[in-house]
């Protein structure tokens, strides 16, 4: 039995938190893949019958190597090619993909629109006018998604469902003046179908009503678009505001609030089915998504199935609202393929957690 030794590689996310993710040593053979991780090597060996969707991406600089192993999506990384040709062999004679680059996901590459206006108060996009420090936009910015946090095999995207929900990228919203919702308006049905399935009164609608307040701040990431796990699309918004009682109301009443993160992800569902002519729902079509987290900060979020024309099958609409501080970030995922990129959502979320939480947050 012949044995393959690769050197050079890191992984993420780690095996066991707070260890090393590198220097990585991969052993393959017919039977096993053994990773030997750190200084101090330290080795886990998995049997290829516990191992599924195996992906080799081969770059102009480097490779990756993708596996599920226990639920959880691992990358392990090489800024070198020198192994590529017996990498891609044995990834091959285990059932695994080979790829020179990343292809776009073809079910994931749909005809991007521009957010209506009259949509834009989806994630809270109506501000009243006004000045705050340079230091805020820079936190609000830093708290997204970027390409440091995502494994090597993920690129940009220029289309997704998901412009009807989020900003442009990196396109700042300051405080402007709000102007009152038309009656009888679908932005008006939208407000009103949420308010009911959580149920909570326009008045006292701190999300989508009467009583919302308005953040300093907003600014979106870009899409970021993989094939892995069976084509995924990820993008947020972060929200600065001014002081951090107005988070802690915000957050207080979403937590009383039942079924919140079903009837948000419902409600938002309803905003791109409303753009291909699709009626409103009269019930809540979601379902309620906590992804495990492991860091201090208030996190709900929920999972629903939309579709749109051309598309011959529903993607699942993924949405988890994160508050801590003076931060309020959404975080939103398309996929074909749920729940497969649960975990890998799960890291994400803990990235972004990570960010809000390192950051001084003085009560003001």
């Amino acid at each position: 039995m012949s044995t393959y030794r690769f050197e050079g590689w890191s992984v993420s996310p780690t095996f066991v938190p707070n260890t090393p993710s590198a220097p990585v040593t991969l052993l393959i053979d017919e039977l096993t893949i053994t990773q030997l991780v750190g200084e101090s090597v330290v080795a886990w060996q998995t049997p290829w019958s516990e191992v599924s969707n195996v992906q080799l991406i081969r770059f102009a600089k480097g490779m990756a190597l993708f596996a599920t192993i226990g639920g959880v999506r691992y990358c392990w990384r090489s800024s070198s090619r020198a192994n590529y040709d017996a990498l891609s062999t044995v990834v091959a004679a285990n059932g695994g993909y080979v790829a020179r680059r990343p292809r776009r996901a073809g079910i994931l590459a749909v005809a991007g629109v521009v957010v209506l206006c009259a949509l834009g108060g989806t994630l809270g996009s109506l501000w009243p006018q006004g000045t705050s420090l340079a230091q805020e936009l820079a936190d609000a910015k830093s708290a997204n998604i970027s390409s440091s946090d995502l494994p090597a095999g993920w690129f940009k995207s220029s289309s997704s469902l998901l412009s009807y929900l989020f900003p442009t990228a990196n396109e700042v919203i300051p405080s402007t003046t709000t102007t009152a919702v038309k009656a009888k308006s679908v932005w008006a049905h939208i407000t009103t179908y949420f308010e009911k399935c959580v149920g909570v009164s326009y008045a006292a609608d701190r999300m989508y009503g009467g009583a919302g307040q308005l953040p300093d701040y907003q600014v979106s990431s870009p899409v970021f678009t993989t094939t892995s796990l069976g084509g995924v699309q990820v993008v947020s918004t972060s929200q600065y505001y001014r002081t951090t009682q107005m988070v802690a109301d915000d957050t207080k009443q979403m937590t009383s609030e039942k079924n919140f993160g079903s009837c948000f992800a419902s409600a938002n569902a309803a905003v791109i089915g409303t753009q291909f002519g699709e009626s409103i729902p009269t019930n809540d079509i979601g379902t309620s998504y906590q992804p495990l987290t492991f860091i201090h900060a208030w996190v709900r979020g929920g999972e629903v199935t939309v579709s749109s024309p051309g598309l011959s099958a529903s993607l699942h609409l993924v949405l988890i609202i994160a508050t801590h501080g003076h931060y309020e970030v959404t975080i939103g995922a398309l996929t074909a393929q749920w729940p497969s990129p649960k975990s890998f959502i799960a890291n994400l979320v803990n990235t972004e957690l990570s960010k809000i939480t390192s950051t001084s947050s003085k009560a003001v």
